[in-house]
């Protein structure tokens, strides 16, 4: 069905047709202009204390994480990981160029598969486009580089973050998608859909049970490449 045809069937159920010029030309310069809701204050603050906020929301969000200096030492500790969680070492891998250059030869036991991942995968590695400091969320845009299946079917969600890559608020990290993906030069330039991952998948729907696991991975564990040397 084409555009038209969605926002036609919308228009009729709301019994309304196109929108006054003027309003249309509101909604227009809102798109362009992009304002700013309220920014929090814990998120203004220096390089090391943002890159440390981060890590303590991701913990208060029930996830895990484990800092690195370089990419060299990936993959001991996902390797190291897997052991501590009794997980298997057979792996779906996002077919980033990040991922793919980093020297997963040196563990030869690490069997890894690139592509979307499927029911029977328990294990994924996915690349984090950029993190959210002031609520400790990753944002990851869907390309073909980075499936979102893999932040969805697998039990146990490895992902791999630059802290070069860590901005304060949400408005800075759509800031900086939008300016990304224009200049790429793509079509319509935004991502298909992009999700907002805030610790494992959790539900206290029943009995105010808090049960992890309920729509997603149980588990959400961030490898962070220290590669901001005004952050260490």
């Amino acid at each position: 069905m084409s555009r038209d045809a969605i926002f036609g069937a919308i228009r009729r159920g709301l019994r309304r047709g196109a929108l006054p010029e003027d309003q249309a030309m509101g909604l227009r310069a809102r798109l362009i202009a992009h304002p700013r809701h309220l920014i929090p204050a814990r998120s203004r603050v220096s390089r090391p204390e943002q890159v440390a906020l981060f890590l303590r929301n991701l913990e208060k969000e029930f996830a895990t994480y484990i800092r690195v200096p370089n990419t060299h030492e990936v993959p001991g500790v996902v390797a190291d990981y897997l052991a501590a969680q009794n997980l298997p070492t057979s792996l779906v891998m996002a077919p980033h160029p990040e991922l793919q250059n980093i020297p997963w030869v040196e563990r030869p036991l690490l069997q890894l598969r690139e592509g979307r991942a499927s029911p029977d995968d328990l294990v994924s590695i996915q690349h984090c486009y950029l993190a959210v400091a002031e609520t400790g969320t990753l944002m990851l845009p869907a390309t073909a580089e980075r499936p979102t299946t893999l932040n969805l079917l697998c039990d146990t969600e490895i992902v791999i973050l630059r802290s070069t890559r860590i901005v304060g608020a949400y408005e800075e990290g759509w800031d900086l998608l939008r300016a990304e993906h224009q200049n790429s030069g793509k079509v319509g330039f935004m991502p298909r859909n992009v999700m907002l991952v805030t610790g494992p998948s959790r539900s206290a729907d029943i009995e105010s049970t808090l049960e992890l696991g309920a729509h997603g991975p149980r588990r959400l564990h961030v490898v962070l490449i220290d590669d901001d040397e005004t952050a260490l």
